[in-house]
């Protein structure tokens, strides 16, 4: 795919975005990239994400360091949402089957490996 074509993104109306990010372990990032294609993704995560609350998710990816938007109602809250994910049927499954694609400490949980990312520029906001 050429980049600079960009992705497409439809809108949900008014929503919350968070951001967030993690290292990867660099030997393995072609097949993480492979367990994250929609082909190979395990049905049941994408739909306990979306069974949590989440609208949407997306990763990109440069060099070792994956970056994910998750975009949700403005009525989320992302402590009870994760929690409630964190029980969902294969999830702590998919958690520790990921884990060596990452630079994270064993056992922990999505919400524990990604770190949010504080937003420092909006262009919508500064053309208010």
């Amino acid at each position: 795919m050429n980049l600079k074509e960009g992705y497409i993104h439809e809108t949900a109306g008014a929503t919350k975005r968070f951001c967030q990010f993690l290292f990867l372990n660099p030997e393995t990032i072609e097949e993480y990239k492979y367990w994250h294609d929609s082909a190979n993704t395990w049905k049941e995560i994408p739909e306990g994400i979306r069974r949590a609350g989440i609208l949407d998710m997306e990763i990109y990816l440069v060099s070792n360091m994956a970056f994910m938007i998750v975009e949700t109602p403005l009525d989320f809250n992302w402590d009870e949402a994760f929690g409630r994910l964190a029980t969902f049927e294969r999830q702590a499954e998919w958690e520790e089957f990921v884990a060596p694609f990452q630079m994270a400490k064993d056992g922990q949980r999505s919400e524990e490996k990604w770190q949010l990312m504080e937003r420092i520029y909006s262009l919508t906001e500064a053309l208010k």
